[in-house]
């Protein structure tokens, strides 16, 4: 070998130059200005991202950095001084007394390399680091090169001389990779051992030490090298080790390791092989995951505008191509009281409906002047099959809680007042696909009712009866204009519309209610503090004013409401609230929504499957939700009604009827400007020259003439079900709940009696009968058998069959 390098001088001399030239690009390299501690500090990010409250409590945590997992940054202060201890025994000795290399460890593993020896390598703690600072000194698949280690070496020096030895060791326990995807010690902690770092005792201590040497390594793999680095632990006697020469403090787990190395590490490899399979931390935690979910994709999709974001709280998206990061902390507009209350309040509604087939439920409650959302509980957790579900986003169908909008439409369209009367009876509406024949939620009927009544009570008929004055497609898009995006054309809806047949969502729809308390105006939702409060110059009319305060008053009148809700129902406040409840198609969802003079509230109960419920009414699964919150809200702050707007007067009234009761008590009411009158009477219509007549208000007409004159005061008539009618059987239903109510109208009623197909099927003016599928005759005889009236009509769908 000698006589080779002899032959080759000019090789010799090359391979010098060339080694030079190297040391001087890797010295070139680590000179570059390093990080300062404060940048390092400050660049850290966890994959976490900790939402608070407005008042600054943290609500949720969420991870939002799939690709690793990192906690919170620990101060060196915070850190067990267990760890402390073994960290710096197991991977750097003489840590306090070097400068960034440690010329011992680099002899000595010089030394072994040359007898083919393995030895633990010359590796500083703040080498290390230097590694993770810089990628030009990690080693790759095949380890470092030489000159990565001389840089390596360089930076560490360089560190040495810019940074405190406690930060080296602080900025290392919080960079480190330990195992999988964990990166440094707060992760480390709480996913293995759930506990903050500040708690890990010497077992534990000793584990994290041994999985910075082999973060991947079999777990008795790591028992073996956690049970060295437990006896390096032991008491030394008088002696003492480097660090503590250089002011360490003292390890508080000398106390708990025994002298006889045997013991110290009994039962050391089952409990290794546990922790490492243990994963304690969860990816969310807290009382606000759906609401910090739809915050974050609101973020994400508006990252050039997001400082005005954070200062405005807009939750109107921007979309742009490449989003920015986001921050680790947000600040949001939720109240943490009230959210916690609306959870446990949800969750106990929950528990006592369960045995009704309930399980899910959502709650949002608005502030209506500055549109901040105050609370949003999008699931009830655990009780709930589907937790991840965001009920305030799911789309439901709505029931009676669209009807405000519609008399609202109504009113203002001048077709209807509040004290105009609507036929609460058996009618038939002629549509394109056969006649629609609208139901009452009890199934019972009550005749002539004001439209302050009609809609407090939630009457079907009566709704559908002014959405034929409206118009499907004309509701349809003042529906739209108040933010409820519906799928199809008002013509696809029919008449259904006006009971709720549409899918809106719960932010939809209380957004929408929140344009009724703010007078038929509305703006934009805030998910974060405003700045400065909205003017009201900035919200937009999408609603007459003096239409939305009718319905307000309506909404809020107990009288009112009493026919079907009783007079002490759970809607009734001791303060100023307008409320209404709505139900869906086989009580799959349950609505209650209202606001008082600062809040809106919504809630909505059923199940994210879409399964019926059993038994559950308005008053019954989300109204006391309801109740509940806006008791909370109001319990030391004032509710009052809100002024009337300029163009309405409020006028005395009376009800009568040509021979008939009164169908309603006299009492005031509120007019828009141009419709009042003092006297609303039933008019019975004139008769026709064939002796029929049409009853009722403009544009409700029955879908059969009715007899008149003399002809109508000698015979009773078939007044329901109406000629020609399709009766669709719902098998979701079950048949009790199907029957078809049979009225008859004339003199004698209590001996009519009723035949079907030619059968007997009853006596009396009114009868109920379970249907059954098949083409039908009704018959309507007096008490000598003669047939007084006939009428044809079809059962279609599944049924169960019952005897006349």
């Amino acid at each position: 070998m000698v006589a080779t390098v002899r032959r080759s001088g000019w090789l010799r001399g090359g391979r010098r130059g060339a080694a030079a030239a190297v040391l001087a690009w890797v010295c070139a390299q680590a000179a570059h200005a390093l990080p300062s501690f404060d940048e390092v500090k400050g660049s850290f990010r966890p994959s976490d991202t900790v939402l608070r409250s407005r008042e600054g409590e943290e609500l949720q945590r969420l991870r939002t950095d799939a690709s690793v997992r990192r906690g919170q940054w620990v101060a060196l202060a915070d850190v067990s001084p267990a760890l402390r201890e073994a960290l710096v025994r197991s991977e750097d000795q003489r840590f306090y007394a070097h400068s960034g290399v440690d010329w011992h460890a680099v002899s000595a593993a010089a030394w072994a390399n040359l007898w083919h020896q393995r030895t633990r390598g010359a590796s500083t703690i703040t080498m290390q680091l230097a590694g993770l600072l810089d990628d030009d000194w990690r080693a790759g698949p095949g380890g470092r090169t030489l000159a990565q280690k001389v840089g390596q070496g360089v930076a560490a020096q360089r560190l040495e001389q810019s940074w405190r030895k406690d930060q080296i060791l602080e900025a290392y326990l919080n960079l480190v990779p330990f195992r999988g995807e964990i990166v440094g010690l707060d992760a480390l902690s709480r996913s293995l051992f759930g506990k903050a770092a500040q708690g890990l005792d010497a077992r534990e201590a000793a584990i994290a030490a041994a999985l910075v040497r082999a973060p991947n390594a079999r777990a008795e793999q790591v028992a073996r090298r956690a049970c060295t680095v437990l006896q390096a632990l032991q008491p030394q006697g008088a002696g003492q080790s480097g660090s503590a020469r250089q002011g360490m403090p003292p390890s508080a787990a000398r106390s708990e390791v025994q002298a006889n190395p045997q013991s110290v590490c009994a039962g050391l490899d089952a409990y290794t092989a546990a922790m490492l399979q243990r994963r304690a931390w969860d990816a969310s935690a807290g009382v606000a995951p759906h609401f910090m979910r739809y915050l974050l994709r609101t973020l994400r999709a508006q990252p050039a505008g997001r400082a005005a974001a954070q200062e405005q709280g807009t939750a109107v998206p921007v979309p742009v191509p490449t989003p920015a990061p986001l921050p680790t902390e947000l600040r949001s507009s939720l109240r943490a009281g009230l959210q916690r209350f609306a959870v446990q309040t949800l969750t106990q509604q929950l528990r006592e409906l369960q045995g009704r087939g309930v399980e899910d439920g959502a709650v949002l409650v608005l502030d209506n002047a500055s549109g901040e959302v105050l609370a949003w509980v999008g699931s009830s957790g655990t009780l709930s099959q589907a937790a991840e579900v965001d009920g305030v986003q799911a789309l439901r169908q709505p029931g009676s809680t669209l009807k405000p909008f519609l008399y609202a439409q109504a009113l203002a369209e001048n077709r209807l007042t509040a004290a105009s009367l609507l036929d609460d009876a058996p009618t038939a509406i002629a549509t394109p696909g056969g006649l629609y024949v609208p139901q009452n939620y009890d199934r019972r009927f009550r005749g002539w009712v004001s439209v302050r009544t009609a809609l407090a009570a939630s009457l079907n008929v009566p709704a559908v009866r002014t959405l034929v004055l409206v118009s499907p497609d004309a509701f349809h898009q003042q529906l739209r204009t108040l933010g409820l995006p519906l799928r199809e054309s008002g013509g696809y809806y029919g008449y259904s519309l006006a009971l709720g047949s549409p899918e809106v969502s719960l932010l939809q729809l209380t957004q929408a209610y929140r344009t009724l308390a703010l007078g038929g105006r509305t703006g934009p939702l805030r998910l974060q503090p405003a700045a400065k409060a909205p003017q009201a110059a900035s919200l937009q009319r999408v609603l007459d004013g003096r239409a939305a305060f009718i319905v307000g008053d309506i909404l809020s009148d107990g009288n009112a409401r009493a026919p079907t809700f009783g007079t002490d129902s759970v809607l009734a406040t001791r303060f100023w609230t307008a409320v209404k409840t709505g139900t869906s198609k086989d009580m799959r969802d349950n609505w209650a929504l209202g606001w008082s003079q600062r809040y809106t509230v919504g809630v909505w109960v059923g199940n994210a499957s879409g399964a019926a419920m059993h038994e559950v009414s308005g008053s019954s699964g989300a109204a006391p939700i309801w109740a509940a919150l806006m008791g909370y809200l109001h319990a030391h702050e004032p509710s009052r009604a809100p002024a009337p707007p300029p163009g309405l007067r409020r006028v005395a009234v009376r009800f009568a009827g040509p021979g008939e009761p009164a169908p309603e008590p006299a009492r005031a009411e509120w007019f828009i400007a141009g419709t009042e009158q003092a006297v609303f009477a039933i008019d019975k219509g004139a008769c026709s020259e064939d002796g029929e007549r049409t009853r009722g208000q403009k544009g409700l007409k029955h879908s059969t003439p009715m007899p008149c004159g003399p002809a109508a005061q000698a015979t009773a008539r078939i007044t329901a079900p109406a000629p020609g009618s399709i009766i669709a059987l719902d098998p979701d239903i079950p048949p009790a709940r199907q029957r078809l109510q049979l009225h008859a109208a004339g003199p004698g009623s209590a001996r009519l009696q009723w035949r079907l197909d030619g059968k007997p099927l009853g006596r009396g003016a009114r009868l109920s009968w379970l249907p059954w599928p098949g083409r039908h005759v009704l018959q309507l005889a007096d008490a000598q058998g003669r047939v007084l009236d006939e009428l044809r009509f079809e059962v279609r769908g599944a049924g169960v069959r019952a005897g006349p």
